[in-house]
Order: structure tokens, then sequence, then C-alpha cells
């Protein structure tokens, strides 16, 4: 019988910088995950990549993981244009004195780079798939795959938006499916990126350009299934010259150069962060809307306000009191973030005379008014 002290269901982003966040404890711990929690960069980018805030950053240098990751491209400027008005906002490093924004980071470098910190650690990883967990006295009986069980104080669900931990644990969650998808590749562009993420709200989508380099950038396209079905039917040639024409060949003529894949965007949010002795992280607790790229950098402002209360609480790290601290904490400013990014996307769905005019001008008074912008930015940056 294996014994651990926190034992973290899911080896990705959020469950691996959650173990390196505690790995300076005496805490025994392990992380249970079937697939390989070190995927190796490859030549090409990368699709699935986060913009990770100052804030995140913060966390992964305070981890000693920053500086194992391989690629990452700085960005100092957000830019945002409306095609059925003439709103626009840019944020930029000026307005909050400090010298970026952010960084866009291929979510497999961030693992990666986690992956290696944990070498230089007691973490244990077990590869193996979940089956069952039951409820001791002092923790969880957790069942595998492989025919093992292991008993823990803390059980820990960093298991993705489909969490088994949360079902398992009869952890109820809501649910908002916005019957849109959110399309994903990379593109090449003559034109440079400016260190600048760029957004342009359609009538009936939204584009995001995340630079990874000078010229080569990733582009989440959000659109409701039936264009999205449509755009996944196009040729590459056909889809960069689509995407060029959706930014006003700004950057010139996209050149498609990689696969595009395209994903549900469901909104959920369980109920309880936590239970006796069981808590959920990352998107195993929530997950929103990828419209301003938050959903990872909730997943880490996870990870610090639980390690925090870890830590302040060792001896009693397990306890009822301790995770409510941390679910406290969080709850808000997760679902905050949730309703602001439901609320944005119904905005800009709404194409009307009125609302355009409105939308616009809303815009357009954020960008002019400093004390406004400032209080958006810092909402952005995770501040």
């Amino acid at each position: 019988m294996n014994n651990f002290d926190v034992l973290i269901i899911g080896g990705g982003m959020v469950g691996q910088a959650f173990a390196l966040s505690i790995a300076n404890t005496n805490l025994k711990i392990a992380i249970i995950e079937p697939n390989n929690p070190n995927p190796k960069l490859q030549d090409d980018f990368h699709t699935r990549v986060s913009a990770i805030t100052p804030k995140s950053e913060k966390l992964l240098k305070d981890i000693g993981a920053w500086d194992n990751i391989k690629r990452k491209k700085v960005f100092i400027n957000t830019s945002v244009w409306d095609q059925n008005s003439h709103g626009n906002l840019d944020f930029d490093t000026s307005n909050e004195e400090i010298n970026h924004l952010g960084h866009i980071i291929e979510n497999d470098a961030i693992q990666g780079a986690l992956f290696s910190s944990l070498g230089n650690t007691e973490v244990k990883f077990i590869k193996s798939k979940l089956n069952t967990i039951s409820k001791t006295n002092d923790g969880y009986r957790v069942d595998l795959d492989n025919g093992k069980n292991i008993d823990c104080k803390l059980l820990i669900g960093a298991d993705g938006a489909r969490s088994r931990i949360r079902e398992l644990a009869g952890i109820d969650y809501s649910e908002n499916d916005y019957e849109q998808k959110a399309i994903v590749c990379n593109v090449h562009s003559n034109n440079g990126f400016e260190d600048t993420t760029w957004q342009r709200f359609l009538s009936d989508s939204i584009i995001a350009l995340l630079p990874l380099t000078e010229h080569t950038a990733s582009i989440v396209w959000s659109a409701q299934n039936h264009l999205a079905e449509e755009l996944m039917g196009l040729t590459p040639d056909e889809f960069g010259e689509r995407l060029s024409q959706g930014v006003e060949y700004r950057f010139g003529k996209f050149e498609v150069i990689s696969e595009i894949q395209a994903f549900p965007l469901i909104e959920r949010s369980s109920n309880e962060y936590t239970k006796e002795n069981l808590a959920l992280i990352g998107d195993a607790a929530h997950n929103i809307h990828p419209l301003a790229g938050q959903g990872v950098n909730l997943g880490f402002g996870d990870v610090a306000e639980l390690s925090t209360q870890i830590k302040t609480n060792i001896d009693n790290f397990s306890e009822v009191y301790t995770l409510r601290k941390y679910a406290r904490a969080r709850r808000l400013d997760n679902e905050l973030m949730a309703k602001t990014m439901t609320g944005l996307n119904w905005i800009y769905k709404e194409n009307s005379e009125p609302m355009r005019i409105l939308r616009g001008f809303g815009m357009n008074i954020i960008n002019e008014t400093p004390a406004l912008k400032s209080f958006f930015q810092k909402h952005a940056l995770g501040n």
C-alpha cells in the first residue's frame, strides 16, 4: 500500500505547478497522470498556447520553472478593434509603468519546464488512470487501473474540464454551452505583429492573434457552430484568405503553417471547490471562454492561493478550514472573470444599430479615460 500526504490527479500545467509549489515542504507528494507529463517541443510551434500574465510569470519564477521555459514571446501591447463600430481599445505598458503585458507561450513549453523543475524534487509521478475513490477516516483511498491502491490525506483534482475527481466526489457544476467552437492554428505573415496581441470583433465571430515570433502567430477564431463548420471545411489557402479578410489585411496575406483544429466552447463552474480532504484546481473547478486568454492564469491563481494556505497551515494542511480559505479566496475572482467573458461575448454578438453605437462609444470612452483604462488593464493582468 502506498501512502502520500498529497495526491494530485492530473499532470498538466496546473497539476504540476501545484506539486512544484509545495515541493519544498516535508509533504510526500505524488501525481497520477496516464499520459506523457513531459511533452517534447518540436521545431514547429504547437497550436495550443497561453497568454501568461505577469502575475502568473511571478508564480512560475517563484517555484523555479520560468527559466526552464525554452520558448516565450513577450508582448507589450494589446489592440482591440470592432468591425461594426468605430470602437477600439489599446493597452500598453505605459499605462501601468511595467515593461510588458505578458508572454505568449506554448502549453507544452510550460509543462515541459515544470516537469524539468520537478526532477529536482521528491515528487513522484505514477503513470496510471484513475478508477474510483473512497473516503477514509483521514483522507481518501484511490483505486488505479494498474491494480494499485493509494492512500492520501489530501486529494487534488487537477484533471481538467471533464474532471473525473469532480464526478467521483459528487460535486455538481453549472454549464453554459456557448454553441461556439474555437478554431486554432498557426499562421505566418510578412508583416510583423509588433510585439502586440490583436483581437478583432466581427459580426459573427472573434479573431485573436497571439504572436509567437515577429512574423508567426497562433490564432484563436471563436465562431458560432455553423460558421465554425464552414471555416473548418475550407482549404488552408481559403482559410488564410478568410482570416486575412477578417482582420482587414492589416498583416497582409496569412499563410497557414499548421493543422487547423477546433474544439467546443463551454463554460463550467463547480458548485464547490472543496470537500473534506479534497480540493479542485484549474479547469476541474472552472473553465471559461478564451476571449481574454485567462484560462490557465486562473488555474495558476488557484495554485498560488492553495499552496499559500497549505504552507501557512502546514500542520492542518488537509483540514476543512484550510481548504475553505482557498475556496473563499478564489471563487469570487474566478466567477467574476467567467461572467465578464460571458457578458463580453454577448455584447459583441449583438449587432443591432443601438448596440453597435453603444459598444463603440463605450470602447472609446474606456480608451480615452486613464482611470477606466487602468482598471480594465489591471483586471486583465490578474491584479
